[in-house]
């Protein structure tokens, strides 16, 4: 029995872990004043009659903190890239000069700040309910491993591990989002 309170323990761990994984990938995906690949993340276009990532048509690079470049494969593709950069309204003009496709990253305006930090704020508490989510579940895993004959101090240690869990893992949604808070709030 005690194999499977493991085994529960594990789960609620590598819940936990999926949740934390998933608000970094949300968070790679907040402009936070400085040009990163990552912003074009969700950008698909039709090429061939297939809708592929940006990133399987074109070379995308940072050649300077406030600059992303696009270069396309296929020159044909330069008018599909810049009307899906346009359509995916993440806030950037595309600038093409029939070699690259260039895009600008402004800075960031206060308000603007305030708004990506409040947004960031949503998303760790999002986060956070999944985590409770995972300790929900490991512990109604275990009340009823309990009654199926699981000894009541090792269902009570195996708690004592998922809350201790949940207490580590929402530190580290705490430390994730005020190092992205800050560094959206750093001028």
């Amino acid at each position: 029995m005690e194999e499977e309170a493991k085994f529960h323990i594990d789960l609620a761990r590598d819940k936990m872990e999926k949740a934390i994984r998933h608000l970094e990938d949300e968070l790679l995906h907040i402009r936070a004043g400085k040009a990163t690949p990552n912003i074009l993340d969700g950008i698909h276009v039709e090429y061939y009659g297939s809708v592929m990532p940006l990133a399987q048509v074109s070379s995308i690079g940072t050649p300077d903190p406030k600059t992303i470049v696009i270069q396309p494969w296929d020159k044909t593709m330069f008018e599909v890239i810049e009307k899906a950069i346009l359509a995916a309204n993440i806030g950037l003009t595309p600038i093409n000069n029939g070699e690259i496709i260039r895009l600008n990253i402004p800075p960031l305006t206060e308000e603007r700040r305030k708004t990506l930090v409040k947004q960031i704020k949503n998303m760790a508490e999002n986060t956070k309910v999944s985590i409770r989510n995972a300790r929900r579940e490991g512990m109604e895993d275990f009340k009823k491993l309990q009654k199926d004959g699981l000894a009541e101090d090792i269902a009570k240690e195996a708690e004592h591990k998922i809350q201790e869990l949940t207490d580590n893992y929402s530190k580290k949604v705490d430390v994730i989002t005020t190092a992205k808070e800050k560094e959206i709030m750093t001028v």
